[in-house]
């Protein structure tokens, strides 16, 4: 198991296969072994090398309780932590939902660090969709939680995800999910020359917000999944990977 300290929180990574580096950074509540639940290591893993982050709050990471640990510029600063520590200069990076929005976070903290970014399930206007409270939701305890979760991935709830479930500190979820900080991705985003691939399932909350700052970056391709939702637009790797195939061919 490799790990490296960002300002004192541990981070734990995997590297799988051998290619051009890409970052593969998962979302709220799992963990790296999410990419291999889903098909993208046994996928990608031919034609890259895939760096694959428990983010800080999960799996194997610390996991602090603290809100102000988990304020953007310290979760950008976790990626870019595992690089320096592989001695990799610049990588791709692919990120779905929470881990979409850690590649906001690299956008405007470590651009310079990436060939492309790649953002599923995600906008940079919030972190958790309109109306939902997770923050409720982590406090009232594992039975709700994973109570919640069954019907949010229906018949993606499997064994192995609700093991998963299982494993979180739900304090530092809530943690996480709690912290307070205004960021003007308004600004930001036209500044935004890296490559960028975003893509969301036409039904999740998420879509509207990422496809219209998709129109604000200089240097970014939207990609709509018709019918899909925020767990689906994900799982379909049978629809999502041919796209980012095709985008990390054209950017070389």
């Amino acid at each position: 198991m490799a790990y490296v300290s960002n300002q004192g929180i541990g981070i734990h990574y995997t590297v799988e296969g051998k290619g051009p580096p890409l970052v593969l950074q998962h979302g709220l509540g799992l963990s790296l072994e999410a990419w291999h639940q889903t098909g993208y290591v046994d996928a990608l893993r031919h034609d890259y090398q895939l760096i694959l982050i428990d983010a800080r709050g999960h799996g194997a990471s610390s996991r602090p309780h603290d809100p102000d640990a988990y304020r953007l510029a310290l979760r950008a600063g976790d990626v870019v932590a595992v690089l320096d520590d592989l001695n990799i200069e610049k990588a791709h990076f692919l990120g779905y939902s929470m881990g979409g929005w850690i590649g906001w976070g690299l956008a405007k903290y470590a651009s310079e660090r990436f060939h492309s970014l790649i953002i599923g399930g995600s906008c940079p206007y919030g972190n958790a969709p309109q109306g939902v409270s997770f923050v409720e939701l982590f406090r009232a305890g594992m039975d709700a939680f994973l109570a919640a979760m069954k019907p949010m991935f229906g018949k993606r709830y499997t064994p192995e995800l609700e093991a998963m479930g299982l494993a979180n500190d739900l304090e530092a979820l809530a943690a996480s999910m709690s912290v307070n900080e205004q960021i003007d991705f308004e600004t930001l985003l036209p500044t935004v020359t890296v490559p960028c691939l975003l893509f969301g399932g036409e039904v999740d909350p998420f879509y509207a917000g990422a496809e219209a700052c998709s129109k604000r970056m200089p240097n970014a391709v939207f990609v709509s999944l018709p019918g899909l939702d925020h767990i689906e637009a994900l799982n379909r790797t049978d629809l999502v990977l041919p796209h980012i195939r095709e985008f990390l061919v054209q950017v070389g």
